[in-house]
């Protein structure tokens, strides 16, 4: 008779073993390479996060170009900005297009360089000679001419917020040719030199006006970025015409503002301010993250007019409008450990965001759980944090759910958790969702040994496949790490990033559109 010890069978056995250790320490599965470059330029901010560096994330970045070719380089640039929304990253791939294939650099620029900021980005990235130059070279030098003399006067104006390098620095560098003497006027007010003020477009000569008026009070307060006029001892009135001009993304950044300068005292502003913040046209114009709402509700000040929270409240509702309904029974998994509360963008000093990884967590886990009420969302960090804990309402709003979330105790990472408490409960399910850093450690019994094992997760997985033949799960990482716990198949996919594009990527894997390597499907069928 067989030794049934020696022979016994088990789900891990025909699954793929893992091939590296991840930054914590624990047994992973690499990506391929094409996918680790996704993942860094949809998640990647060139800032310090928990378990990497910032030029760990850099020299990630261009040793995996090398190996790459350039098409799929320059397709992922315009999915990290068009649809990742993403600003640092997206410029890198550029500069280093710029040496590796200038051709498709030229192609692709002003779909990547969208704005004064990713201007300034890409210029800064060259300068720098992280891609292997320290000057813009002649065809580069060219585009940022071209995309300078393609903008607006009012354009080039409200381009002067921001340093190192200013728009002014970036149009000395290159010298554009204006093409009229108005824009003449205008190169030599921004950079300095000498001009002719009559031929300043309206909007800067009303600014000059402003900042040289001792008497204000009779004088309309210029419709400029605010940062041009913090420097001028503003008062209640001034900022009431501020917030009135205001933009969409300004209004988010600045309601406390408001607040401590008497803005919102006026029933009047207060309802304006409410219109323009749930107004749905000024919200997909602003490319807003839901995440970045969710952070603006958190932090507004306590004595806040309730109109203006409820806009906030509206705006999420819209901001959310993506997320799927899903037929069958979906369980939500936000990681809530420790490293998951790290800025999700990384650390960098003197503007390092507010937003936490755990703040994108819960709001995907709130959002899906308000679209499908019978959905079930799972806590996990070293073990889960059992629903009937949790108490989230369905009927509640996405933030009101997500606070609850954001309140849970932290520990380790166990990403395996939630499919082993499913399968003590032999829960039968159709779609499972990981909102995670993917960083497992705590279920690593080789810890720091990668060789000729599985994970735990994908053991988990393949006992709760034989209950569920037909379950599909979608891994959402919101870090720029090189690894995951559930090797990519038709039934797994991993996907990365915090904008509300992955609210269509969880409703394809729902849908059974997705197969493997779906998400770098996505991008390769970017044009270019």
């Amino acid at each position: 008779m067989t030794n049934k010890s020696l022979f016994k069978t088990y789900a891990g056995r025909l699954l793929q073993k893992t091939d590296m250790v991840n930054e914590a320490g624990g047994k992973a599965y690499k990506f391929e390479s094409k996918h680790v470059l996704a993942q860094y330029a949809a998640t990647g901010c060139l800032n310090n996060t928990f378990y990497a560096s910032a030029a760990d994330q850099l020299e990630v970045v261009i040793d995996l170009c090398d190996s790459i070719e350039p098409e799929f380089i320059a397709r992922t640039a315009l999915y990290a900005r068009k649809v990742g929304n993403m600003k640092d990253m997206p410029a890198l791939l550029l500069a280093i297009l710029s040496i590796k294939s200038p051709g498709l650099m030229a192609e692709i620029f002003d779909r990547v360089i969208d704005s004064s900021k990713m201007l300034r980005n890409f210029v800064q990235i060259m300068r720098s000679g992280a891609v292997g130059r320290r000057s813009l070279g002649s065809l580069p030098k060219r585009m940022v001419q071209q995309w300078i003399e393609n903008r607006t006067d009012e354009q080039l104006f409200i381009g002067l917020i921001g340093k190192n390098p200013s728009l002014a620095d970036v149009i000395k560098m290159v010298h554009p040719k204006p093409t009229s003497p108005r824009r003449e006027a205008l190169y030599g007010y921004l950079i300095g030199r000498s001009y002719d003020e009559s031929l300043l477009p309206d909007v800067v000569q009303a600014y000059e006006k402003y900042k040289r008026a001792g008497d204000r009070t009779r004088l309309k307060t210029p419709n400029v970025p605010f940062q041009m006029l913090t420097s001028l001892g503003m008062g209640t009135v001034e900022w009431n015409e501020i917030a009135r001009n205001a933009t969409w993304q300004m209004t988010r950044m600045n309601l406390n503002t408001f607040q401590r300068h008497g803005v919102l005292k006026k029933s009047k502003t207060v309802k304006l301010i409410a219109k323009r913040l749930r107004d749905p046209e000024l919200i997909d114009k602003a490319r807003v993250f839901p995440y970045q709402l969710l952070t603006a509700f958190m932090n507004i000040d306590s004595d806040m007019p309730r109109k203006i929270e409820d806009a906030l409240q509206d705006a999420m509702e819209h901001s959310i409008r993506n997320v799927p309904e899903i037929d069958g029974q979906v369980f939500v998994f936000p990681d809530v450990s420790g490293s998951m509360h790290s800025p999700v963008t990384g650390y960098r000093k003197g503007s390092t965001s507010k937003v936490r990884c755990i703040d994108v967590a819960a709001l995907v886990s709130a959002a899906m759980l308000r679209k499908n009420p019978d959905a079930v969302v799972i806590p996990f960090e070293s073990d889960v944090v059992e629903p009937d804990y949790v108490k989230l309402n369905p009927r509640d709003t996405v933030m009101t759910n997500a606070q609850k979330l954001l309140s849970l105790p932290c520990g380790g990472t166990n990403c395996s958790a939630p499919l082993k408490y499913l399968n003590k409960q032999n829960a039968k399910g159709d779609l499972l969702i990981y909102v995670s850093d993917n960083e497992s450690w705590m279920d690593s019994n080789n810890y720091g040994w990668f060789g000729g094992s599985v994970t735990e997760t994908m053991k988990e997985w393949a006992t709760f496949k034989k209950r569920n033949p037909d379950a599909k799960m979608i891994c959402i990482d919101i870090q720029p790490y090189a690894s995951t716990q559930v090797h990519e198949r038709d039934d797994i996919i991993n996907v990365a990033g915090f904008s509300d594009s992955v609210f269509h990527l969880i409703s394809a894997v729902a849908c059974g559109d997705a197969r493997e390597n779906y998400w770098i499907t996505q991008i390769e069928r970017q044009s270019i």
